[in-house]
């Protein structure tokens, strides 16, 4: 029986057990329950019940052999444990609300065991801070308060929380060796230096409670801000000689034709003379000139089968996809091409995922719908439907298009799905 002491009691029988249950009796177990789980599981204090109707001053007066008339009682809880016991229920008050509903929970001690779990956790964290160079670094005692304030660490299971701060200490003291000699090699890569505090090279992915506590700490030590996207955490860790993975993930580019110098911009202009497409990393994007003639106007697609197909027919017009929904790679693609005065035309797949991202683009470039309007749609549809394409039902959550008030409904009422290919002989003419 959990929270209660065990006990010899015997079980009530069915007769006690029925009149237990009686409606008439639910505030009052509703009531002595929360009361007992606010006092450690003691029948101590008093229960108030009012507004009384007369099932319940029935019930209670058969319970507690003493009438109740009034519209209010007061329940003395060490009356009624005693009454209980004496009864043909034969148990105390902690048993029979046990009997009557899920085990009870002494709230008082579950927060003397979190509060007492936070004092080890503040004790493992300064300890392990103090074993290390990080003693020295005056920018630690803040890391360790927001630690504190923040609770996450207090939220984890106790044995992963001292496991994720012990690596945190170790891969800041790592960044941060005071003055000792800095190990080599003097620059890391991230996947690098995550195993070597974690064993898996993807112990500091973004997104990791880890990864999360490793920024907080650079920031601080650096005097900026905590990263709030892709973008902020890798030139954090790059303050620190850290070098995120920059070559796994690629954007699909094909016609770019910038007007750099450099052996770079030539091979993007000689692979878009031979219709090639190109697949740029964020290491290649770092070091490429994009500059562009004046007035470029670059379409974006989200699916590549647009870029393949622009390839095979000779288009020449510049091309970005998206590959589905935008990764940072894309991004930094257009963020470059939009510094350098280009602007954008945006076509993806008609159902909700492809609205949605559509419009952070078209939000985050001004860029315009490229044939994605109410009546592109409709053509589309109608379309699929004379030629006989197996429909694709519209599923998820609606979303609403920026650009285009009419769009989510007129997709609403016709209830089908079209990817990007649908339309590709159209995007084709455009490209030219």
């Amino acid at each position: 029986m959990t929270g209660t002491e065990q006990t010899d009691e015997r079980p009530p029988d069915a007769e006690a057990l029925a009149f237990l249950t009686r409606p008439g009796l639910t505030r009052l177990w509703t009531a002595a329950r929360t009361r007992l789980e606010r006092n450690g599981l003691r029948p101590a204090g008093t229960i108030r019940l009012e507004h009384l109707d007369a099932q319940a001053r029935e019930a209670l007066s058969l319970l507690l052999a003493r009438p109740i008339t009034g519209l209010t009682a007061t329940i003395r809880l060490p009356d009624l444990d005693t009454r209980l016991r004496a009864s043909a229920v034969g148990r105390s008050l902690a048993s029979t609300l046990e009997e009557l509903g899920p085990p009870l929970t002494d709230r008082r001690a579950v927060r003397d065991a979190a509060a007492a779990e936070r004092a080890r956790l503040r004790s493992t964290v300064q300890t392990a801070v103090e074993a290390t160079s990080l003693s020295a670094q005056p920018w630690t005692a803040q890391w360790l308060e927001e630690i504190r304030r923040g609770g996450t660490l207090a939220r984890q299971d106790p044995d992963a929380a001292t496991t994720v701060i012990a690596q945190a200490v170790h891969t800041l003291a790592t960044l941060f060796p005071g003055t000792e000699a800095r190990p080599t090699p003097a620059s890391w890569g991230r996947g690098e230096l995550a195993t070597r505090a974690t064993g898996s090279a993807h112990g500091l992915d973004d997104g990791t409670l880890l990864s999360r506590l490793v920024l907080r700490g650079i920031a601080l030590a650096r005097g900026v801000a905590f990263p709030v996207d892709a973008p902020a955490r890798r030139a954090l860790w790059r303050m620190v000689s850290v070098t995120p993975d920059e070559v796994s993930s690629t954007v699909l580019a094909y016609g770019l034709r910038p007007v750099g110098g450099t052996w770079r911009e030539a091979a993007l202009r000689e692979r878009a003379d031979h219709q090639m497409e190109t697949h740029l990393t964020l290491r290649e994007l770092r070091t490429l000139s994009l500059k562009m003639p004046p007035g470029t106007r670059v379409h974006v697609c989200e699916n590549p089968r647009v870029v393949e197909a622009a390839a095979d027919v000779g288009r020449t017009a510049p091309l970005i996809c998206t590959s589905g929904s935008a990764t940072t790679v894309v991004l930094t693609l257009l963020d470059t091409l939009a510094s350098a005065g280009c602007t954008f035309a945006y076509h993806g797949d008609f159902d909700w995922p492809g609205i949605a991202l559509a419009n952070r683009i078209m939000h985050r470039y001004g860029a315009e719908s490229w044939r994605m309007r109410a009546a592109d749609y409709e053509y589309l549809a109608t379309r699929t439907q004379v030629v006989g394409t197996p429909q694709i039902a519209l599923t998820g959550p609606p979303a609403e298009a920026v650009w285009d008030a009419e769009l989510a409904p007129t997709m609403d009422a016709l209830g089908i799905a079209l990817h990007e290919e649908a339309a590709l002989d159209l995007l084709l003419e455009d490209l030219g």
